[in-house]
């Protein structure tokens, strides 16, 4: 549990640690040391830019297939080109900034820790409309077919309209005793938002009304204390055209048919930061830092990467069709084949924690550093 002094918060009190009330983690792991190896593939720099530091937030770019847009915790949202990284245009959101980026429906979207909803136009910057939502917003807004939307740190999931950022509904659940500060990701289609919810659930809903289409149960609380009772799904989800899949913490990686929301498999792990996939397999990065693949039809693991033990590893991304990178806490970004999970190639970014969500460009990636250091690599 070395993430627990950070990520723990008391729902009910909305500020308290654990660490306020049981005192500082005694126990240190020390990260593994990196491993040589025979490069067979290449991360090449495409380009460099800057945006500000992440504080004590996350902070994922995103692309609409033409620019990348950054933003950081001082409240600086930025349009990188695509191409070339260079800036074509930035703004001061004048407020600090706890969560984005989002993009979608011709918007750029970053939340605040009042939980406001900003939304920009993707083509110049300019303001498009705001909405209070309610509790600090921590994971990327999603928007698309004409609807944004996002979650705060109160339970609740809204829907609002692309256009005006009128509320279309909200979901409200009750939270556990204990949750995570961390905020699942959402993924958003033609007929439903998939949120994964703190007590294990992974929910579909309509996106006319909010209604649960299907909600399946990722991981059930087990133990005799609500420390150990936190199951809550966190982290990036991943979906294809007949399943969508989720993990959480202290819980499993578990898949279900994204229709139906039959459950298809599950396998125990302990995550904090959610599954990503590609036309054969999952793959995970458990509480220890080790990486794992699972077969997409049956949940079987082929392999399991050890050697990035305790190193603080991002959210796995699968990219370029046979590849999954994770980047660490010294700014690594390391390149492992999909197949076996064997190194291929690693790159370094300025040296601060890569904690955010790379996203994955057609033959290479993105990444943001906690400096605000912002990178586009092509694997060749």
């Amino acid at each position: 549990m070395k993430y627990a002094t950070l990520l723990f918060l008391f729902a009910l009190g909305g500020c308290s640690t654990v660490s306020d009330w049981f005192g500082p983690s005694k126990a240190v792991t020390k990260p593994a040391e990196l491993t040589e190896f025979k490069q067979l593939a290449s991360l090449t720099r495409m380009w460099e830019a800057q945006t500000g530091k992440a504080s004590s937030h996350v902070f994922t770019p995103a692309t609409d297939g033409q620019a990348v847009y950054v933003a950081s915790a001082e409240g600086r949202i930025s349009r990188l080109d695509l191409a070339t990284g260079k800036t074509t245009w930035q703004i001061e959101a004048g407020q600090p900034i706890s969560g984005g980026v989002g993009v979608g429906d011709g918007l750029v979207l970053v939340g605040t820790i009042k939980g406001v909803l900003l939304a920009y136009k993707a083509a110049d910057g300019s303001p498009a409309w705001n909405a209070k939502l309610g509790g600090e917003i921590l994971s990327p807004a999603v928007a698309g077919e004409g609807v944004v939307a996002a979650r705060g740190n109160d339970g609740k999931v809204w829907m609002v309209e692309s256009a005006t950022g009128k509320v279309r509904w909200v979901q409200s659940r009750a939270l556990p005793a204990l949750t995570l500060r961390e905020q699942g990701h959402m993924i958003l289609t033609h007929n439903a938002l998939y949120a994964g919810m703190p007590g294990g659930r992974l929910v579909a809903f309509a996106l006319n009304n909010g209604a649960p289409v299907w909600e399946g149960s990722v991981a059930l609380p087990k133990g005799a204390t609500e420390l150990e009772r936190i199951v809550d799904v966190n982290g990036t989800l991943t979906l294809d055209e007949q399943r969508v899949c989720a993990a959480s913490y202290q819980g499993r990686v578990a898949c279900f048919n994204r229709i139906s929301g039959s459950p298809l498999w599950a396998r125990e792990i302990s995550t904090l930061r959610g599954v990503d996939g590609d036309e054969s397999f999952v793959f995970a990065v458990d509480e220890h830092d080790m990486v794992y693949a699972y077969t997409k039809g049956r949940g079987v693991n082929p392999w399991k990467q050890d050697k990035l033990r305790d190193r603080k590893l991002s959210s796995p991304l699968a990219v370029a069709g046979k590849y999954v990178a994770v980047g660490d806490y010294q700014g690594h970004v390391h390149l492992l084949t999909a197949e076996d999970g064997a190194f291929v190639a690693r790159v370094s970014t300025d040296g601060s924690p890569i904690q955010g969500v790379m996203i994955p460009l057609k033959s290479g990636l993105v990444v943001q550093t906690a400096n605000g250091g912002v990178y586009a690599f092509k694997i060749q």
